[in-house]
């Protein structure tokens, strides 16, 4: 959500700048602007796709110095004049912006009652201002002087031209690196950004500002003290960044079929196979400490918080410790209770999902024990926690998570077979569990092999507008990421339910044109769940059964999906699998942008 890229160095910018912002494409924008210092200040900016601003750009457009940014619509309308840069009323500073200034209708009430004529809708626009009216000396002492005045979060970015040998940045709440070159240096909210460039970053905090010139920068706190932030070598593939379609298939696609190996990544060196257990090093949690947990508590927003109640009822299951899942957007706006001897995991894909970072900081305030599930080395979740496991799924460029999302059902696995063997989970078990781990890339890859016959169901399914998906128990939470998956990228309306309340209340909606897909594996339900989905054939629904190849659904008329039986705790992950490719091929049969849905953000970075 919203991206931006800075460059300060001896090449042109405004290349530099455009390359870079077509790599944050994935994380979700409506128009997109560039502004660059050399003997003035230049900005142009563009509602639509960077390659509408390439367009745009005139042909005189040198410096060597430059800002840029993708913007997602919060205050005004996604238009020209809305985008980033926003510029001061004498042209002289220019400033992209990720996140929310809370007091932007006061500050832009006491700027026009100043005199300054306010020429956009978005509350970034007060920063540009503020600093262009700021009589402090120096460039530095100018952004301190107006980030005083603003409440609420900020990833930003800052040229003036009055100090053309520099830019300064700031982080509260929303990430930025800076990147360090060979006599140059790059700035971004991504490392997407600039890994073409460099490897080396380094991660601001919150409340710290960078000064960046071309051989250097500086880090400091805004009462102007020093700071010693340093840049170290991320462990990155650059080649694994990039973006636009590989293979000539959307980046979904080949995420999805990328599985088999990202699981095995997941797994490797993490299996003890000789006392039946995993091995976490990185919890920092002796097994004293693993057996004085009481309670698990997960957090996470979208497919983070579904797969995370599916780990939820892993962890019961297994270690026979009460868990939960909640959805970390509302968690500290209810005032929780924070309890010494309950396990605290935020699960997020970016590690910047900005609800989730939030909810880890109010725990840590309150000095809870937080663990983190994510897949960007380096990032702010990693940084705020006090372990965790890296999911080792690789880049995920395309918005909807697949390839991540079966990776953190993996973490919640190894996390649950570890929390489970240092209590009553049997030797037994535990290597039981982990064949089951071991055989999932290849069970993946044979349901992989299925495509043609999910594309067949999906091009039926995208013809009803709205659709239910149903599970229970272990199969409720994959009936939700199905819903979540389908509804994200087809457009059309898919509401999960517990297949037990369907006969409260929803039955009411099904008819003809309203198709249901189930979620039925071979377990202790299986009868129950076959019984009510004669309840939904008996109204005329069409019917889509997930299920395990013995399962007998008697008479029914329904579309079936066949999936490999694993063990039953493992089974929900085989299952979230056919959803992925039923979802795409939906979506590429109504002709939408797989990979960049509308209205939605790969990194969800304000509130």
């Amino acid at each position: 959500m919203c991206g931006i890229v800075g460059y300060i160095g001896p090449q042109q910018a405004a290349g530099l700048l455009t390359e870079g912002l077509a790599r944050l494409e994935h994380r979700g924008y409506d128009s997109a602007g560039v502004a660059v210092l050399g003997s003035r200040l230049q900005v142009v900016k563009k509602a639509g796709r960077v390659r509408d601003l390439v367009d745009a750009l005139p042909k005189r457009f040198a410096g060597k110095v430059g800002i840029g940014h993708t913007r997602w619509a919060t205050h005004g309308p996604a238009n020209d004049t809305n985008a980033h840069p926003h510029v001061s009323a004498d042209g002289r500073v220019a400033v992209v912006h990720n996140g929310i200034v809370d007091n932007a209708a006061s500050l832009r009430e006491r700027l026009t009652e100043a005199g300054v004529e306010l020429a956009s809708d978005t509350d970034t626009e007060v920063f540009a201002h503020l600093i262009g009216l700021s009589t402090a000396d120096t460039l530095e002492a100018k952004v301190v002087d107006a980030l005083s005045q603003v409440e609420g979060t900020w990833g930003l970015a800052v040229v003036h031209a009055d100090f053309p040998d520099r830019m300064v940045v700031a982080r509260n709440g929303s990430p930025l690196i800076v990147g360090v070159g060979d006599g140059e240096m790059y700035v971004a909210s991504d490392l997407a950004a600039v890994v073409r460039h460099t490897t080396t970053v380094a991660h601001l905090d919150d409340g710290e500002l960078a000064t960046v010139t071309a051989t250097g920068f500086t880090t400091f706190r805004q009462d102007l003290t020093t700071t010693t932030t340093t840049a170290r070598e991320v462990d990155v593939d650059p080649s694994a960044y990039e973006y636009g379609e590989l293979d000539g298939e959307p980046r979904m696609f080949t995420e999805i079929h990328e599985q088999p190996s990202s699981v095995e990544r997941a797994l490797r060196g993490r299996l003890d196979e000789r006392f039946g257990t995993a091995h976490l090093g990185g919890l920092n949690l002796d097994p004293r400490e693993l057996r004085a947990i009481r309670r698990v508590k997960i957090l996470g927003c979208g497919s983070a918080y579904y797969v995370g109640q599916m780990g939820a009822g892993l962890i019961e299951e297994l270690a026979r410790v009460p868990a939960d899942a909640e959805a970390a957007s509302e968690f500290r706006y209810r005032n929780p209770i924070i309890e010494p001897d309950t396990l605290y995991v935020a699960v997020s894909q970016s590690g910047e999902t900005i609800d989730t970072l939030l909810a880890v900081q109010e725990i840590k305030r309150k000095g809870g024990r937080v663990l983190g599930v994510v897949n960007v080395v380096g990032s702010a979740i990693a940084r705020a926690v006090d372990g965790g496991i890296y999911l080792h799924a690789g880049p995920e460029i395309a918005v909807a998570s697949t390839k991540a999302l079966t990776n953190m059902y993996v973490a919640f696995s190894l996390l649950a077979l570890q929390l489970g063997r240092v209590r009553d989970l049997s030797i037994a078990d535990g290597k039981r569990l982990i064949a089951g781990l071991q055989a999932l890339p290849t069970q993946i890859e044979e349901i992989l092999k299925s495509e043609s016959h999910l594309e067949e169901i999906a091009a039926r399914l995208a013809e009803a507008e709205s659709m239910f998906f149903v599970g229970r128990v272990r199969g409720y939470p994959v009936a939700r990421e199905g819903a979540q998956k389908l509804k994200e990228i087809s457009y059309r309306h898919a509401e999960a339910y517990q297949t037990s309340e369907l006969k409260h209340g929803p039955l009411a909606l099904i008819s003809e044109s309203v198709p249901t897909v189930a979620i039925v594996p071979k377990d202790e339900l299986t009868d129950r769940n076959v019984a009510a989905l004669h309840e939904i054939s008996a109204r005329r629904g069409p019917l889509v059964v997930v299920t395990h190849p013995d399962v007998d659904l008697g008479e029914l008329d329904a579309l079936r999906v066949d999936v490999p039986k694993n063990e039953v705790e493992l089974d929900p992950i085989l299952m979230t699998i056919p959803l992925q490719l039923i979802a795409f091929h939906a979506a590429k049969a109504l002709g939408h942008d797989v990979d960049k849905p509308r209205n939605l953000a790969k990194s969800v970075t304000v509130e």
